[in-house]
């Protein structure tokens, strides 16, 4: 039986705690290191190339989950991510599987889920909670409602006939990353032009 190696990254010391004592009762699951930050687990991805990163989304200060998942998707190493999380909302589950994530799994969910989220990651499967199944599953059928709640309010703001420097000051942001973010706006929304987007805005609006 091979064992599977497991890093658990979580800014919640009793999370993480749970967690390993949780996966300690199966034999072939194997817990060789934890990460408090989206910075550390980058470290310890490229030091000990764990097969499975259970990932959470929120970690305080500094690089947040989906960031690191990102970061560690780009370091092409191979490791299969699981989001273990409190956080069940539409935008945060379609970023984090756009991101790369393999499955997502709720923090209530059951020790057996669990166990089978880690195995069936290490071999391709994807593995989701059921809330969270459905909710993907409604997003992939309404593709207009995928945006994260910053790019919503950048399409709003839009309307208002904004530069990309008066974006970036009204939302604190540089203007590079308000590039990137209407990037994968228009990306999402099928559109090439400001106008088109603003005019998809608009629309969305009057259809509430």
């Amino acid at each position: 039986m091979s064992t599977i190696t497991v890093l658990l990254v979580d800014d919640h010391l009793v999370v993480r705690s749970g967690l390993r004592a949780l996966l300690g009762t199966q034999p072939d699951i194997d817990v060789v290191a934890e990460a408090a930050s989206g910075e550390q687990a980058l470290e310890l991805v490229r030091e000990l190339s764990p097969g499975v990163v259970v990932m959470d989304l929120a970690m305080g200060d500094g690089m947040d989950g989906i960031e690191a998942i990102r970061r560690i998707r780009g370091l092409n190493s191979g490791q299969a991510i699981l989001v273990f999380t409190t956080y069940d909302s539409d935008a945060d589950i379609v970023r984090a599987v756009d991101a790369g994530a393999m499955g997502y799994l709720l923090k209530d969910a059951a020790p057996e889920e669990i166990f089978a989220a880690v195995r069936g990651a290490v071999q391709g499967r994807s593995v989701m909670s059921p809330p969270v199944a459905s909710r993907l599953f409604q997003q992939l059928r309404n593709p207009e409602e995928v945006l994260t709640p910053r790019e919503a309010e950048l399409l709003s703001l839009l309307t208002q006939g904004l530069s990309n420097r008066e974006l970036g000051q009204r939302l604190f942001i540089s203007e590079a990353t308000v590039k990137t973010h209407l990037a994968h706006i228009y990306s999402k929304l099928g559109v090439e032009t400001r106008a088109a987007a603003i005019a998809t805005a608009i629309r969305r609006e009057g259809m509430r």
